[in-house]
């Protein structure tokens, strides 16, 4: 059922934004529907972002492979260990461009019957790599629908993403990458026993909607055409906040419309938000330089405390009376 549920609920989205080829709702799937959904993800982006910018870290969380910066002598890990700003800079770079830290530590596996070894699932950094870039390079691609002139850095990137050349309209590599690289990411999740273990139905309903709204956008590109310029008059009237919802397009293009902002409504309440609090992990944007500056927890005030003293002088004649062993004795 934790795989059912997600699977079946991705068609019953898609089956609904099919309605809004239907004669007088193709102004409720196609501006009403978007409106709502950029509302909940931006609303809800930014209620999680200020939740979390609210958390006081009052200490430096160092969690690093490498050595810390000490004596002068002693080699130290500039990117893995940064102790100033331009470390951390280049520390995050590397996660958020290149997942850094997914390469290590993620595959577990006994050696010798004995000896559990921890070490790198390359497939997995691999896999997460390609459907994060190709989905950046999608994303960027179709802005050529909100734009008028569409920008030069579209166009060379369109370039570049269909220079194989093949079929007509053009087959992008980005699209391809990204069904077969969300397509993996699920198969693995069935294939490895203790990844499925700890899945829940929350773990597969983004990627099932992910690969609903690759295919369908693959099939109305290639299969299923429609006219792409009710398309664009659709989206520049929906970024211009004139609104307008041209009755030719086709029922697909509304099921794959349904499906992103179904994704773009549910990302601030899912395990999606990864992508904005990597960039605020203390474990990673803050400079591990405890051994040169004093960190004070601001949470410090006074405490009463009661002193042994103060005990043994209230219960004296109680613990001498039990044989308890007192430092003072009565009088």
């Amino acid at each position: 059922m934790r795989i059912l549920l997600p699977l079946i609920a991705v068609a019953a989205l898609f089956s609904l934004g099919l309605l809004g080829a239907v004669p007088g709702l193709g102004w409720v799937f196609g501006v009403a529907v978007p409106y709502l959904a950029a509302g909940l993800f931006l609303g809800g982006l930014v209620r999680r972002v200020l939740i979390w910018a609210n958390v006081p870290v009052p200490f430096r969380i160092p969690v690093t492979c490498g050595q810390q910066k000490s004596l002068s002598w002693l080699p130290r890990q500039r990117l893995e260990n940064p102790a100033h700003t331009p470390g951390v800079i280049g520390r995050m770079a590397l996660e958020i461009l290149f997942f850094r830290s997914l390469l290590r530590n993620v595959r577990a596996r006994m050696v010798e019957k004995r000896r559990l070894v921890y070490g790198t699932d390359l497939s997995l950094w691999l896999g997460a790599m390609a459907m994060h870039w190709a989905m950046l390079i999608i994303v960027v691609r179709h802005l050529r629908l909100f734009t008028n002139p569409i920008p030069g850095l579209v166009r060379v990137l369109e370039k570049a993403d269909g220079f194989l050349d093949v079929g007509m309209p053009v087959f992008y590599l980005s699209t391809i990458v990204f069904i077969l690289a969300a397509a993996y990411l699920l198969a693995r999740r069935f294939r490895i026993p203790q990844v499925r273990y700890i899945s829940l139905a929350n773990d597969y309903f983004p990627l099932f909607l992910l690969l609903g709204i690759g295919l369908s956008g693959l099939c109305l590109r290639h299969v299923f055409r429609t006219d792409v310029r009710d398309i664009k008059v659709l989206a520049l009237g929906l970024v211009s906040f004139h609104p307008v919802a041209p009755a030719s397009i086709s029922p697909l293009f509304f099921g794959h419309l349904f499906l992103v902002c179904a994704l773009a409504a549910y990302f601030p309440f899912s395990k999606l938000m990864h992508m904005a609090g990597v960039f605020l992990s203390p474990t990673r944007n803050l400079a591990n330089n405890n051994r040169r500056v004093r960190h004070i927890n601001p949470w410090d005030y006074p405490v009463k405390v009661h002193t042994y003293e103060e005990y043994e002088d209230e219960l004296r004649d109680k613990m001498e009376a039990a044989g308890i062993p007192v430092e003072k004795h009565s009088p």
